[in-house]
């Protein structure tokens, strides 16, 4: 589906309506997308209906995030009423299950549904690590979910050619509490996964707050550190020819 100007440029959105779908305990996305936004591009949050998920084990995990998969479609026909011209999941989970296959089944299933074009977490990664210029092929991995999670962002990546090397999982308690994990946490986090190992560190779960640590850890640990709502919302934007630079948030929407 290519992307095609906006016939009847919107007040505000005069370059891309953006409708963002993304869970409704997910109090993070929102703002987010918000910060990196750019002149002419306007964010239409739709939410996916779940309830907070409490005490979350290995099996509640994935049974929740399976919820929201399934509740998508409903998000994605509330979104449609604004005509937007593009969707980004603000969701990863889900985008990474059933490895390279799962997951282009499932974008192509939303795609189907909308008859637009849907930016997902797990493909921005892949294309993120392209921009930097594709020698990151081994990774360490910061997650707030449970291991059986993370077990599918490692066959993911692995579909692609990239090593996790070693990960973490907060394993929040609840949907909500993903968003309430200190800056300090997460920085603790990011040195303990760091090493000469390793090309890149990876931030996946977009209700974990991350944008601007994400960018300050690149310059103290000198490597590639991605968020996965910055990669989300950069590959959004290029992926609708728009290129324009925005500072304070990484390399990834300062130079590529």
């Amino acid at each position: 589906m290519p992307i095609k100007p906006r016939p009847n440029p919107d007040a505000q959105g005069s370059r891309r309506l953006f409708g963002v779908l993304g869970p409704s305990t997910n109090t993070i996305v929102q703002p987010d997308f918000d910060d990196l936004r750019v002149p002419g591009v306007t964010n239409h949050y739709s939410r996916i209906v779940v309830e907070d998920a409490q005490a979350i084990s290995d099996e509640t995990f994935m049974a929740g995030t399976l919820e929201i998969s399934r509740n998508t479609i409903e998000a994605v026909r509330g979104v449609l009423t604004c005509n937007p011209d593009y969707l980004v999941m603000g969701m990863s989970a889900v985008t990474f299950y059933g490895g390279a296959e799962g997951a282009q089944q499932w974008r192509d299933n939303i795609e189907s549904e909308a008859g637009l074009k849907l930016c997902t977490g797990s493909q921005s990664l892949i294309e993120a690590f392209k921009a930097y210029g594709g020698n990151i092929k081994k990774i360490a991995v910061l997650s707030p979910y449970f291991p059986s999670a993370n077990a599918h962002v490692a066959h993911f990546m692995s579909d692609h050619g990239i090593e996790v090397m070693r990960d973490t999982c907060l394993r929040c308690p609840s949907w909500t509490a993903i968003a309430q994990v200190p800056t300090e946490t997460l920085r603790d986090e990011l040195k303990a996964l760091d090493g000469d190992d390793i090309d890149a560190l990876v931030q996946v779960g977009t209700n974990l707050s991350m944008t601007r640590l994400a960018a300050a850890a690149e310059m103290y640990l000198g490597k590639p550190v991605i968020a996965i709502n910055t990669a989300t919302y950069w590959n959004a934007l290029r992926q609708n020819n728009i290129t324009d630079k925005v500072y304070g948030f990484g390399r990834l929407m300062e130079e590529f």
